[in-house]
């Protein structure tokens, strides 16, 4: 079976001009760009600070995925591809160092140039940058890929697309993006894009798309397993970027029903590695026989990045919802001490902000200075605790939970809900009931049943009904893209340079738009603000202020009922494996354990 590429891209949106042999270039090139200042490595840098370069080549590493995939192609908005494949099989203009917040090194492109301004970008391709077929990658192919994946692929591109005023050719291997929007960010997300080859559109559009990277699919069974071979004749092996990664000869993805199936199979030595995220039973559950007998290595890598947020989201599109004094009554009456301490042991730490753990997180009590400057002209539309400070409840750890939940009535009360017969309702006479949307099968969501059970009788003692709905993945899927839901399990990770992203997330036009990313249809004018703050500012300072401003939004929109945070990784794996001993800021991120771990052979 082969997957659906695009549908056929209609006319251009933006022109396309030739100006041989010239640019209109007039910044000064550069092998690397950073959000703030200049990137930390210089030009002539050997290698990533965080990878071992002389790390020998070969082996394959098996990894699990939860579900089923459908398609093999990750850019188009329908289906659901294995999600490694955007990070493994293709390739953009720049490439990432993880041990910077945000700064980029010329992969395709051997150079990039933009004026202090960032109101355009230009890049100069590589004369060795091939396809995995072979052929060169073209300035045609990098302004065909923008404009598909803009018009016609994934809605995660098409905000950046109806940024561009235009992209054109300026020179044989030189290709510039002039922006409608004041946003330094622009600049480096346009080095992110993946770049695809138009001639395979042409030609053959029903294959997967065609990239540039080390890793090419080499076999696999349609919602079970994906197989990636290394590319020997890979273009880009010998760049600084590139030196002493993507070690492996193959990477394989096999595919499982649940959890406790996927843990089975990894004790078994049929899977290299999987994370585990329970504290609790990464102690009691790692103790069979390949930990025993050192076959397995249990090993704990920290990072520097905000918590982002995690735990049940609250469809604001739906009364009650709408109503902050219900959204914090349902906090109020969310034992997480309890919960805590039963499904973790209590060694977890609970998500106190969307950028918790890092220097963007809000500080406690009242805001003060320039977040509260930034913040003032919309008092009137922000919720209680934004300026005044907001904290989440903490409960005295028994189940009872009796001081919180005396919290809880009070605010339903001034709500409207009263009990009547011992069931909370309104002056319609209306019961309140809730469904939590949940995903069968999930690792995540499989944690967040069990606290939703827990949660479940606590909410009882209010008078409320709280029921779960598991779910097949397409199911859960197709709910939430048109939020027919009234809590769902959510997960958002941050970094440490927010930015166009944010938008998506948090966005107004997100709220009512299907298959958008803000889940809790928020609409929230200090949140666009800050957002928008944090993109046209060229001061650190501003820059972090906004983002703490951001998070005071967030966190007093009471959104989300938060859950523990990850402050390091819990990797078991096999005693081949291995990685260097410098770890990035961004610790064991999506590309880590693929890219800069090897196998020793033994």
């Amino acid at each position: 079976m082969r997957p659906l590429f695009f549908s056929r891209l209609r006319s251009a949106a933006c022109g396309i001009t030739l100006l041989a042999g010239a640019s209109l270039a007039t910044a000064e090139s550069s092998h690397g760009i950073a959000m703030y200042g200049a990137p930390a490595l210089p030009q002539d840098f050997v290698s990533l600070p965080y990878v071992n370069p002389d790390a020998p080549k070969g082996g394959q590493v098996v990894f699990g995925n939860l579900g089923s995939f459908d398609t093999l192609n990750p850019f188009t908005q329908k289906g659901t591809p294995p999600w490694q494949l955007r990070f493994w099989a293709y390739e953009s203009l720049m490439g990432r160092s993880y041990d910077e917040p945000f700064s980029l090194y010329g992969l395709l492109a051997e150079s990039i140039e933009t004026p202090d301004d960032r109101s355009w970008v230009e890049f100069s391709l590589r004369t060795e940058a091939r396809f995995s077929d072979g052929s060169p990658v073209t300035v045609e192919d990098v302004i065909w890929s923008y404009e598909t994946l803009g018009s016609e692929g994934n809605l995660r591109y098409r905000s950046f697309w109806n940024k561009i005023e235009r992209i054109e050719q300026t020179g044989p291997r030189r290709v510039r993006m002039t922006f409608n929007t004041e946003d330094r960010e622009l600049a480096l997300i346009a080095g992110l894009r993946p770049i695809l080859k138009k001639q395979q559109w042409d030609t053959d559009p029903d294959n997967a798309p065609v990239g540039t990277a080390p890793y090419v699919v080499s076999d696999f069974e349609l919602g079970r397993s994906v197989t990636l071979s290394r590319n020997p004749d890979y273009w880009g092996r010998d760049l600084p970027l590139r030196k002493g990664t993507n070690n492996f000869d193959k990477l394989r993805l096999e595919y499982f029903g649940d959890q406790t199936v996927l843990f089975e199979a990894f004790k078994a030595g049929d899977l290299s590695a999987v994370r585990e995220f329970n504290a609790a039973k990464w102690d009691s559950d790692y103790d069979f026989a390949r930990v025993q007998n050192a076959a397995v290595i249990k090993t704990e890598i920290p990072n520097q990045t905000p918590s982002g947020m995690t735990g049940l989201v609250m469809n604001t599109r739906r009364p009650p919802l709408n109503d902050w004094r219900v959204r914090q009554a349902l906090i109020e009456a969310f034992n997480f001490e309890f919960i805590n301490d039963t499904l973790t042991g209590g060694r977890l730490p609970r998500i106190t902000s969307y950028f918790s753990n890092s220097y963007l997180a809000m500080n406690d009590g009242p805001a003060t200075g320039r977040v509260a400057e930034l913040l003032e002209p919309f008092r009137d539309t922000l919720l209680p605790g934004a300026l005044e400070g907001y904290t989440l409840p903490v409960s005295d750890g028994t189940e009872r939970n009796r001081a919180n939940l005396r919290t809880a009535r009070k605010l339903l009360s001034d709500a409207g809900w009263t009990i009547q017969d011992g069931v909370l309702q309104n002056a319609e006479g209306q019961a309140l009931e809730l469904q939590v949307l949940l995903q069968h099968g999930n690792l995540g969501e499989e944690e967040m049943q069990k606290a939703v059970d827990i949660y479940a009788t606590s909410l009882e003692r209010l008078g409320i009904k709280l029921t779960t709905d598991l779910v097949d993945g397409a199911q859960y899927v197709e709910r939430q893209n048109v939020y027919d839901f009234d809590l769902t399990f959510f997960r958002r990770a941050l970094s440490l340079s927010p930015g166009n992203e944010q938008m998506l997330y948090w966005g107004a036009s997100g709220a009512d738009m299907p298959g958008s990313r803000n889940l809790m249809g928020m609409n929230s004018p200090a949140a666009e603000a800050m957002i928008l703050h944090m993109l046209k500012t060229s001061s650190s300072e501003e820059f972090i202020a906004a983002a703490q401003a951001l998070d005071r939004a967030l966190t007093s929109g009471r959104y989300v009922i938060p859950i523990w945070q990850y402050a390091k990784s819990r990797i078991a794996h096999d005693a081949t494996m291995r990685f260097a001993p410098r770890v990035p800021i961004y610790g064991d991120g999506i590309h880590y354990m693929p890219e800069v771990w090897w196998s020793s052979g033994e």
